[in-house]
């Protein structure tokens, strides 16, 4: 019989997830995606220099791709077998990252839009809460296949939750206040849009206030979390 044989050919081993991350000093509490307490197997992080939240969100990411394309590159190269990132609005370069890097590639939560509009009733429809519903262009929808007349609310009025994560006004965060921020929104999106039977967070920030949302409105809530976990299970599936 011959013996076990160890494949090579990566420098680390056991995390084939691979996460872009944005280059930010806030605070990423359990449950960010930032945070790798958040995630239930090992994930490799790359911070990607230059792209401040700023600049990703409210400048359109000009200038970033071939950073991006980079550090997506080295982390492919470290052993990830599938890329993501820590900000929704880098839908803009799905269809760039997933040609550079050749293993499959899932740039931002708005991706589930189209999925979860497939588990709803007849006359229901995805709603998205974002950072910032300002920012979110035809590009951002269109590269993520979501619907441009999608219900949308944002976060950009709020207290605490817009201006630490993509204004830099501080470094500490206030929580309960981030909270009310996101609760504030799915508030106003259900209240404008009354057939909204589902939530999609954008922001990958977000996940540590789901269930907040879920619980306030009474809707299923989609988040990067949820995302990412079905994403890892392709790569890894279990073995029963």
């Amino acid at each position: 019989m011959p013996g076990q044989i160890a494949r090579g050919g990566k420098s680390i081993y056991g995390a084939p997830l691979g996460i872009l991350m944005l280059e930010a000093r806030f605070p990423r509490i359990l449950g960010d995606m930032g945070n790798g307490l958040t995630w239930n197997f090992p994930v490799l992080f790359r911070v990607v220099r230059g792209a401040s939240p700023t600049r990703v969100v409210e400048q359109g990411a000009t200038g970033l791709l071939d950073a991006f394309i980079e550090a997506a590159r080295d982390l492919v190269d470290l052993g990830a077998e599938g890329i993501t990132t820590n900000c929704g609005f880098l839908s803009l370069f799905q269809r760039e990252l997933a040609e550079a890097v050749r293993v499959p590639v899932a740039t931002s939560s708005l991706m589930q839009v189209p999925w979860v509009q497939a588990t709803l009733p007849p006359g229901q429809r995805v709603g998205v809460i974002t950072v910032n519903k300002a920012g979110v262009t035809a590009r951002h929808l269109e590269a993520a296949g979501v619907p441009l007349d999608v219900p949308m609310e944002g976060t950009e009025g709020g207290r605490e939750f817009f201006r630490v994560l993509i204004r830099a006004e501080k470094t500490d965060l206030d929580v309960d206040l981030a909270r009310q921020d996101i609760l504030d929104a799915a508030a106003r999106l259900t209240a404008r849009h009354p057939e909204v039977g589902a939530i999609v967070l954008e922001c990958t920030n977000m996940p540590p206030y789901a269930a907040d949302v879920a619980e306030a409105t009474g809707l299923p809530v989609h988040d990067i979390y949820s995302m990412i976990n079905w994403f890892h299970a392709g790569l890894r599936p279990r073995r029963f």
